[in-house]
Parts: C-alpha cells; sequence; structure tokens
C-alpha cells in the first residue's frame, strides 16, 4: 500500500522534459562576463482558451502568470546568486516592473529587447514565453487516476527563454523546450524544471 500510495505522488508531482532546443552564440561566455547587472522582462504568456473561462478573463490570467513566472524565474535566479554560481547583478522585478509600467509596457507599448535594456539600464535582459495547455481538466485527470489507475497531463508548457546583450544589439542565448506537467503542476514548478535545463549552457552559470 505505501509503495502504491509513493508511485502515486510521483506520478501526480512528476514533470516530463523532452529535447531542448538551443542557440549559444561563439562569443555568449566573453559577453556575459562583461555583464554587471542584467534584468528579467514580464514573460509573454499564453493559456488555450476554455469554454469555462470568457475571453476578458483569459486575458486577466495570462498577465497574472506573466507576473508569476517573472518572479519564480528572478527568484530561481537569486538562489543560484547566493550559491555562487551567477556573478552578475540582477534588478530586482519591482524595480524591473516599475519602469515598464511608466514607458507604458504593460499597455501594450510595444518594446524591442534592445529598447527595454536601456530603458533599465542594464547590460543584458532576459526575456521569455510560455505558451501553455491543460489537454485534462484537474478534476477529470483525478477521477480518471482513482478509477483506472491511469493519471494524464493536465499541464502542458512549451517554452522559451532568450539573453539579449545591449552592447552588441544581439541576441547571444536562447534555450526552447517543451514540459508536460503533473496534476498540480505550478509556475515554480514549471520554472525549475525549466531553468535546471536551461542551466546547463546558459551562460552566467559557473559550473
Amino acid at each position: 500500500m505505501k509503495t502504491k500510495t509513493l508511485y502515486f505522488f510521483i506520478l501526480l508531482f512528476a514533470i516530463s522534459t523532452g529535447c531542448a532546443k538551443i542557440y549559444y552564440s561563439s562569443d555568449a561566455k566573453t559577453i556575459a562576463k562583461n555583464h554587471q547587472i542584467i534584468a528579467i522582462a514580464p514573460p509573454s504568456v499564453s493559456i488555450a482558451a476554455s469554454k469555462k473561462i470568457d475571453g476578458q478573463a483569459l486575458i486577466e490570467q495570462q498577465k497574472t502568470e506573466s507576473i508569476n513566472f517573472q518572479k519564480e524565474m528572478y527568484s530561481w535566479m537569486l538562489k543560484r546568486k547566493m550559491q555562487g554560481k551567477i556573478m552578475v547583478e540582477i534588478q530586482d522585478v519591482e524595480t524591473t516592473n516599475a519602469k515598464l509600467k511608466k514607458a507604458g509596457y504593460f499597455d501594450g507599448t510595444p518594446l524591442s529587447p534592445i529598447e527595454i535594456c536601456e530603458l533599465l539600464k542594464v547590460d543584458g535582459i532576459m526575456t521569455s514565453n510560455y505558451s501553455l495547455s491543460k489537454p485534462m481538466s484537474e478534476g477529470a485527470a483525478v477521477a480518471l487516476g482513482l478509477l483506472v489507475g491511469v493519471w494524464g497531463s493536465t499541464n502542458e508548457a512549451t517554452c522559451s527563454i532568450s539573453i539579449h546583450d545591449f552592447n552588441t544589439k544581439k541576441m547571444i542565448w536562447n534555450f526552447d523546450h517543451k514540459l508536460s506537467g503533473g496534476t498540480f503542476s505550478t509556475p515554480a514548478q514549471i520554472v525549475d524544471a525549466l531553468m535546471r535545463q536551461a542551466s546547463r549552457n546558459m551562460p552566467y552559470i559557473t559550473q
């Protein structure tokens, strides 16, 4: 019985990962070493439409998740900095978002990564995209698991993270990945799974 219970929770919280696509410029490490401070922009988040959620509510949910993902990415990076694995300074998200809000970014004013760097007065910017879907509702997944012992994924996330350098005005690193999350996947779990994979090649991470 204990074995079955343990197996249940492993399935419940497990996050499976597929093959990642990585772009790494030849001078990425050199450029990254010259960065004094970077910022993490609010990710672009898209969530698959649902009959239970109207259009406006979905837009608000996407905005909320954008900030959630940004904060989780910042926390992940900050933790590694405290561990001595990242040397560059990371601008706190409150400062980042206050400056972006003042520039009209959250009201739809488009800004390129380099324009964001200039606005925030940082050497580099980390941008990201999260495309989320729910193949099964959480309730349906739990019911199916209890009835037949098969647990379905309620969350799939296609993620992309890029780093742009202000001085060279170019992208120096990009990481694309697809994750399948367990029944109660959260932004924290998705970011942790994604960043663990991405950190193997991220130019800011010291091995």
